[in-house]
């Protein structure tokens, strides 16, 4: 039975089918606000465009959204869970190579989301401007709508600090409403023009994509229509594949309806082109203009609370599998999986007005949107065939036909959206950022694991002991805990044991190792106990899922707590440090860290990576935060790292 991260059942009720109409679809949902706008352009409305292009987008959503993501990417769940991190974390054992991928799925996730929320915002207010006494008020670009749609983001990126856990009940009502309108005013314009459900046939696809000068590359623009898909996946453990998969079947309809009365009203509005006017508006009746766009800007609203809330857990997800420096996260409200990512928030805020700052308009963004997410999208693709294969176990014809026909789709969308990048250049340096950031700590994390050396802790059980029982030597702690790398129940890392052993040895009445095991299941809080050498040594290994942001000192003093409580290991009847002046336990956590040493001569690339890496670890939390470490219980030590020594020193004695 398929569960979600709560451990509730995967149930449908009218209350969980309107959660996932509240947080699933406010990405895909809201695209009618701009799509057709952007296919027709300045072009000239003819039935070969307008079919052409309804065609081309409903085509799209049966195979892109419906086919690939509801039907075949929901199934790649990780104990519910979704998003291309997870999709990576089940598929991670079955090729190296998987990373790169993975780092630049993530990355232009990331960073598409930037352009999402102001497509989005300003879309809905630049409606205003066909409201009768705001026409000359509300003019696309013009100073004020930039400024109303930079305050709304601006709100929206302030309350993330708070949560929005209170709003986010009114979601569901909200897109139920969205959708609605969507359809009733499809509808009407269908009743105008019933011809246009001919254009569901995909011979009018084929026909503008191959014989309408330059169709090809309105593909661009088509492809604006399925943008949310990805983030419909990445949403999954919010309510449900059950959930997701019937709300689809009304949300697929609103949308497709919407699409055609859009399309309709082309066919019979009379006017050669566009002339700037939004066909999304133009099929609204005069007397619903005004509540529609406050309808619309709610949408729209929710469509980048969505990406928001989706960008904090991609992140927190990325630090858990080491692709991202540690950062602070915080837990805004009570409601379990609810994230908030200081730094993040600041960027995503940042990146979005400065987007509306440059674009200006809605209709400017239109042609740098897309780009990012088919590259998001092939890479889903690419890790999505090893689960297929390796997981769901399929035949490799049938594998070698998803790549073919979806790679075919997707690298078609990808060359169309390439034409988009002298609009967006300036972008590309944000997405460099995300990847370097990525691609940096992950490998440079990998070399400096090369160097740590571990022992077999039975060699210095002896030792240890008579550490322990040695008066001579000062007590460092009653209880000394080392946070360890090893996750081999007799290993340990040969820094901890110099660190107990040289200069000036930690004596201690119990010595604990303490490993943190990042499972690749979402949700996994677990624990075990190994003691070593009776009552000195102790081995615990923790196993956190994820998507957990670790409390290591909170499980360490729960662990202990019930190891007295049931009387293992001899800790209920000695003593734990605490005196009559003091009830407090005496514990000491050693957190080790390393630096570069000056020692160190590098070839480029591992220069690179390190100096990037321990630059980009200065910035981040520190070790004792991200681990839920209290400072006054820590000790910090530093080592050097010696990675590439330099060896041919030439230095001259002079004989005097």
């Amino acid at each position: 039975m398929n569960t979600t991260k709560n451990g509730v059942a995967n149930k449908v009720t009218i209350a969980s089918l309107l959660v996932a109409l509240g947080i699933i679809y406010g990405d895909i949902g809201t695209s009618p606000l701009y799509v057709f706008k952007a296919i027709i352009g300045t072009k000239e409305i003819n039935t070969m465009l307008v079919y052409g292009g309804v065609s081309c987008v409903f085509w799209t959503l049966i195979f892109q959204t419906t086919i690939k993501y509801i039907w075949l990417t929901l199934r790649a769940d990780n104990q519910g869970e979704g998003g291309i991190f997870s999709l990576y974390a089940l598929v991670r054992r079955y090729g190296k190579k998987l990373v790169i991928p993975t780092i630049l799925g993530a990355t232009t996730l990331l960073a598409d989301g930037i352009i999402t929320p102001p497509i989005s915002v300003s879309s809905a207010i630049e409606g205003l401007s066909m409201v009768k006494g705001l026409e000359n008020t509300i003019i696309p670009g013009n100073f004020l709508t930039i400024g109303i749609v930079v305050a709304i983001l601006s709100l929206l990126f302030f309350f993330q600090r708070f949560g929005t856990q209170v709003i986010g009940e009114t979601f569901g009502p909200i897109m139920t409403v969205w959708f609605t309108m969507l359809f009733v005013a499809g509808i009407n314009q269908i009743n105008h023009h019933p011809d246009i459900l001919k254009a569901l046939n995909p011979y009018y696809a084929y026909d503008l994509l191959v014989n309408y000068p330059n169709g090809f590359w309105l593909l661009g623009a088509v492809f604006l229509c399925t943008t949310g898909a990805e983030a419909l996946y990445s949403d999954l453990g919010h309510c449900g594949i059950k959930n997701i998969r019937i709300t689809w079947i009304y949300v697929k309809i609103s949308l497709v309806i919407a699409y055609l009365g859009q399309a309709a009203w082309l066919m019979h509005q009379g006017e050669p082109l566009l002339n700037g006017r939004n066909p999304f508006f133009e099929i609204i009746p005069t007397w619903f203009l005004l509540p529609s766009i406050m309808i619309s800007t709610c949408a729209t609203i929710i469509a980048s609370q969505a990406l928001i809330s989706g960008s904090f857990t991609l992140i927190s997800e990325a630090m858990n599998l080491n692709f991202w420096p540690r950062v602070t996260v915080r837990q805004p409200s009570d409601s379990k999986g609810q994230i908030y990512i200081p730094s993040i928030n600041a960027i995503l805020w940042f990146g979005c007005v400065l987007m509306m700052i440059y674009f200006k308009e809605s209709a400017h963004m239109e042609a740098a949107y897309g780009f990012s997410i088919t590259i998001t999208m092939m890479m889903t693709s690419l890790l999505l065939s090893y689960f297929i294969y390796y997981r769901l176990k399929w035949k490799k014809i049938y594998v070698i036909l998803f790549l073919t026909v979806f790679g075919a789709i997707e690298i078609s969308f990808f060359i169309a959206n390439v034409a988009k990048i002298k609009e967006r250049w300036m972008f590309l340096f944000f997405e460099l950022f995300i990847f370097i950031v990525m691609y940096v700590w992950y490998f440079a994390r990998k070399i400096n694991n090369k160097f740590t050396q571990f022992v077999q802790l039975g060699k210095y059980s002896t030792q240890l002991a008579e550490l322990s029982q040695d008066d001579a030597i000062p007590k460092f702690a009653t209880h000394l805990i080392y946070l360890s790398k090893a996750d081999r129940r007799y290993e340990i890392e040969e820094k901890i044991i110099k660190s107990i052993f040289s200069k000036k040895p930690k004596r201690a009445d119990v010595y604990w190792f303490l490993h943190i095991n990042r499972t690749e299941d979402p949700f996994t809080l677990s624990y075990d106990v190994s003691e070593l050498v009776e009552d000195k040594v102790i081995k615990v290994n923790i196993n956190v899922g994820f998507r957990i942001q670790p409390k290591t000192e909170l499980y360490f003093k729960y662990i202990v707590k019930e190891l007295v409580a049931n009387k293992e290991l001899n800790l209920h009847i000695r003593s734990d440090g605490s005196s009559k002046y003091n009830n407090e336990p005496d514990f000491k956590f050693v957190v080790i860290e390393k630096f570069l040493s000056i020692e160190n001569e590098f070839a480029l690339r591992e220069g690179l990576l390190l100096n990037g890496y321990f630059f980009l670890k200065r910035l981040g939390v520190s070790d004792e935060k991200a681990f839920g470490l209290e400072k006054s219980d820590v000790e910090i030590e530093q080592i050097p790292l010696v990675y590439q020594p330099i060896t041919n020193i030439k230095l001259n004695r002079e004989m005097r």
